[in-house]
């Protein structure tokens, strides 16, 4: 399904024409720059000699607190070093991510024809150096590359089971978004 497409009911999606770069790098969880809608909650981590605790969820509460509980869904992706997973939105879904290993470099892109923002583009580095969570809502298109030696693991809740019929994609290259998942030597 590509980003043209807005046959399912939800946000109207179109691809925007973008300069090529990260967009704003994020820095703050309540910077000005956040895509209107995405919203970041840091979250504490507990570590000892054993490891390190975290709290993922807690039904009713957070970012995710209004998440209906009949048909939330927990998931996690295990993603080796380089990798990039991009992009893909929904016009329904509203995804919370919770990366609890190893470091992401996140990209969001908002696709939402009618959003004040559309085509503004953020870059968030999350994980474990940086615990944040995020809100992402629909037509946010999101995506991560894996940063650093190690593999990543993010957990993810949804405020709906998942439905393929929800999702689009647009490859992590693509030609308008034109998002440089190149490291930046600054």
């Amino acid at each position: 399904m590509s980003a043209a497409a807005s046959d399912t009911a939800g946000v109207e999606i179109a691809t925007p024409e973008c300069e090529k770069g990260l967009g704003q790098v994020i820095l703050a969880p309540d910077s000005k720059d956040l895509i209107p809608g995405v919203r970041i909650h840091p979250y504490p981590l507990w570590p000892d000699d054993r490891g390190y605790f975290l709290e993922v969820l807690r039904v009713g509460q957070g970012l995710a607190g209004e998440f209906p509980t009949g048909s939330t869904q927990v998931s996690a992706a295990l993603s080796y070093p380089g990798t990039i997973k991009a992009f893909h939105f929904h016009r329904q879904q509203t995804d919370c991510w919770v990366p609890v290993q190893g470091m992401f470099q996140v990209a969001l892109v908002d696709l939402r024809k009618q959003s004040p923002a559309f085509g503004a583009r953020n870059t968030l580095y999350v994980g474990t150096l940086r615990p944040w969570q995020l809100l992402i809502p629909p037509g946010v298109a999101h995506g991560y590359k894996v940063i650093g030696a190690g593999p990543a693991l993010l957990v993810y809740v949804t405020d709906r089971f998942y439905n393929p019929k929800d999702e689009g994609r647009v490859p992590y290259n693509d030609p308008q978004i034109k998002y440089d998942w190149e490291t930046q030597h600054k």
